[in-house]
């Protein structure tokens, strides 16, 4: 594949990719910020490539076609990592991306001024591969918690963007070559990876889209969206290592579940919107009364359950106490009012022969105690069972 070739495949390649970005928004499935970014820096670089094969052509003089192709290429490659940045929670990424590509384009139409072939190859070579390590270093970041093909697609831009560097860089320190490393097989070499780095970065990026819209969708299928703790399904799913470690010997594992007292009068005064504001307030005044290690669920509707690892009952009763108090103590500003509330709570322990039924519903009953009650308490479950009278 000759020179011209590799550019126009290259101008191809990215206008298809912002053809299919343009499509995909159209059908109304983007919503990430960085997807608009990504899809500029693919016109930028799909119009740059383009010019420059229509120059090399002949059809628009090269000395003002191959100018603004650079200038568009660089472009195109920096809004590619400034996405990669966006995507990674960097939004002002152009404060320091305007002014890198602000030098790098003075520095390259310096070097094609002085000497519009070979430094202006090996100006060029520098820019790119300097803007593909910094996409890749964007991709690294979170490296602990990255996922494999984040990781591979941030090694793999590496090690592509030093393919691509390493053309400027040898000219400038070995320009006859470097032992079997020709200057013909660099060349090639270097149009290989500017290739490669346009399939990785268009596959890499959508991959990686459909990545966390997959593991966002995992996640809400355990959380519950308004209070981002765990609904129902993903509190069991944590409850039941506990289970099974309750039929050993060892500290014991309680549960508390409670419900805000007379929520309906909350949402059908106020409306639901100031409910919203109520039950996302009681979740941050629980979280302050818990530890690191307990979890807080929402069950169904406002009655919401913790688990405390390693908490008797006795202690389980004080932290339910405490957190009663805390949320009694505290009004909630809302659009239309000022809002008190109260809270019922219900507290016991698991059991070796428990399980998921008997443990809720025993602390459901102790819950139920607490609101025939009066309401605003807490109710502890009998440590044992009473024995039934025949």
């Amino acid at each position: 594949m000759d020179a011209t070739t590799m550019v126009l495949a290259l101008a191809l390649g990215n206008l298809a990719l912002c053809a299919t970005l343009f499509f995909f928004e159209q059908s109304g499935h983007a919503g990430r910020p960085a997807v608009p970014t990504w899809g500029w820096s693919r016109l930028y670089q799909g119009a740059g490539w383009l010019l420059l094969a229509i120059g090399a052509a002949g059809v628009v003089p090269e000395g003002l076609a191959l100018p603004v192709a650079y200038v568009l290429v660089f472009a195109g490659v920096a809004w590619e990592s400034g996405a990669a940045w966006e995507r990674a929670g960097r939004l002002r990424w152009r404060r320091a991306t305007l002014p890198a590509l602000g030098l790098a384009v003075a520095a390259f139409l310096l070097c094609w001024l002085i000497d519009p072939i070979g430094l202006r190859a090996v100006a060029a070579s520098l820019v790119l591969g300097g803007f593909y390590l910094s996409l890749a270093a964007a991709l690294a970041r979170g490296w602990a918690a990255a996922s494999m093909l984040q990781r591979f697609l941030a090694l793999a831009t590496t090690v592509l963007a030093v393919v691509v560097g390493a053309r400027g860089a040898l000219v400038l320190l070995a320009p006859e070559g470097w032992g079997w490393m020709t200057s013909d097989i660099l060349r090639q070499l270097h149009s290989g990876a500017l290739y490669l780095l346009a399939l990785v970065g268009g596959f890499g990026w959508l991959l990686l889209g459909r990545e966390r819209e997959q593991a966002e969708l995992a996640r809400l299928e355990i959380n519950d969206p308004l209070t981002d703790v765990p609904n129902r399904r993903g509190f069991f799913q944590a409850l039941a290592p506990w289970m099974a470690l309750a039929r050993r010997p060892g500290q014991p594992t309680a549960l508390v579940v409670f419900d805000l007292d007379q929520f309906k009068r909350i949402n059908d005064g106020y409306g639901h919107p100031a409910g919203d504001v109520v039950l996302a307030h009681l979740i941050n005044t629980c979280k302050r009364q818990l530890r690191d290690s307990d979890l807080l669920g929402r069950l169904v509707g406002v009655e919401f359950a913790i688990l405390l690892p390693r908490t008797n009952l006795d202690d389980a009763a004080m932290v339910a106490e405490r957190m009663r108090g805390a949320i009694e103590a505290e009004r909630v500003k809302t659009e239309r009012a000022m809002i008190s509330l109260t809270a019922s709570f219900g507290v016991t322990t698991i059991r070796p022969d428990d399980s998921t039924v008997t443990l809720l519903a025993r602390a459901d009953e102790a819950l139920r105690v607490a609101k025939k009650a009066g309401r605003n308490r807490v109710e502890v479950a009998p440590a044992v069972l009473a024995p039934v009278e025949e």
